[in-house]
């Protein structure tokens, strides 16, 4: 090392001295910016009521329907399911206790009806879920004419089910007068057919199934074909950049950009699958051999054609709690699964 250097080697560093103004300049910027204040919070307080006030009136139509409509008749059936009630009778209603709760889940009947409430529920769920997603993504597209095959798919929902229960009769008809007995003995050359579609037990469920499908995929469509414009179309251009096949969109990019969607679509078809009644009614009567009985229809059947209100009254009871309890766990694992991802 040079001689020089050496009493520099413990020297500090000179200071460095900026002019006046520059520190003034380091001083101005870095003043605090103040907190920004919610101007609401500076509101008098009757604008505050008066906001209120436009708030409950607008929810005031939703809250009365579902006092009205739910929990009024929810009430109304758990004290008629505690008493003996007899539409044919003048007499008032007695005191019955759990009775009706205890004959109901000794009846192995009412277990019938609910083991067929689940195969219904179990087949329609993911498979109406499915077709709809199939036909939400062949509508989701830019052509001509598009909405007029929109309508066409959405049509059955719109008519009533008692209307379309009526029309699928007809072609189940078990004669050769059937259009579906029609239809396979024309290609079959008069070897197939005609069968008992609606009477016989092996076949009476599917058949229902079929037609419920057919007049309820309209709905779930509807609310995925939302779901699928809902999605960036810039997410997909990214894809096609990264050289993504269709199979790689779909389970990258419109099946996570979905996943609220399809949680209430099924949510809502498993509500649904579990209120058969309307299809049964009017297609078997609950036959053959209780084949397509449900938990509605022995409610049903019990309070206005054995006339015993209170055993009516407790089935709807005890289903409502099992219909809601499905629901609540279905929501806490599709929430986990949701997590999860």
């Amino acid at each position: 090392m040079p001689r020089g250097w050496r009493g520099l080697k413990n020297t500090p560093p000179p200071m460095v001295r900026f002019p006046s103004h520059e520190l003034e300049e380091v001083r101005v910027s870095t003043v605090s910016v103040p907190p920004v204040v919610d101007p609401t919070l500076d509101e008098p307080p009757a604008t505050k009521r008066r906001d209120t006030k436009a708030a409950l009136i607008m929810v005031a139509p939703a809250v009365i329907l579902l006092l009205a409509f739910v929990v009024v008749p929810l009430i109304a059936a758990g004290w008629l399911s505690l008493h003996n009630v007899r539409l044919n009778s003048g007499r008032p209603a007695t005191w019955f206790g759990l009775q009706n709760y205890t004959r109901l889940l000794t009846d192995p009947e009412f277990y019938r009806g609910l083991a067929n409430n689940f195969i219904f529920a179990i087949i329609v769920v993911p498979v109406q879920t499915g077709l709809a997603l199939g036909l939400a993504l062949l509508l989701n597209r830019p052509l001509r004419g598009m909405s007029a095959f929109r309508t066409f798919f959405f049509m059955p929902v719109v008519f009533p089910m008692a209307l379309v229960a009526v029309i699928w009769r007809l072609i189940y008809s078990r004669d050769t007068l059937g259009m579906l007995n029609a239809f396979l003995d024309w290609i079959s050359f008069g070897h197939l057919g005609p069968y008992d579609w609606l009477g016989n037990a092996a076949t009476a469920m599917l058949a229902i199934i079929i037609m419920s499908i057919w007049q309820g995929v309209g709905f779930q469509m509807i609310i995925l074909l939302a779901g699928l414009q809902g999605i960036s179309p810039s997410l997909y251009e990214a894809a096609s950049i990264d050289k993504a096949n269709r199979w790689q969109q779909f389970r990258n990019v419109t099946l996570p950009g979905l996943r609220t969607t399809l949680i209430f679509v099924v949510m809502v078809t498993t509500i649904f699958s579990f209120r058969l009644f309307d299809q049964v009614w009017i297609l078997t009567q609950g036959g053959p051999n209780d084949a397509t009985t449900t938990v509605m229809f022995q409610a049903v059947t019990a309070a206005f054609s054995e006339n015993n209100v209170g055993k009516g009254a407790a089935i709807t009871v005890v289903f409502f709690v099992i219909v809601l309890l499905i629901t609540l766990i279905q929501r806490r694992i599709l929430r986990e699964e949701r997590e999860v991802s």
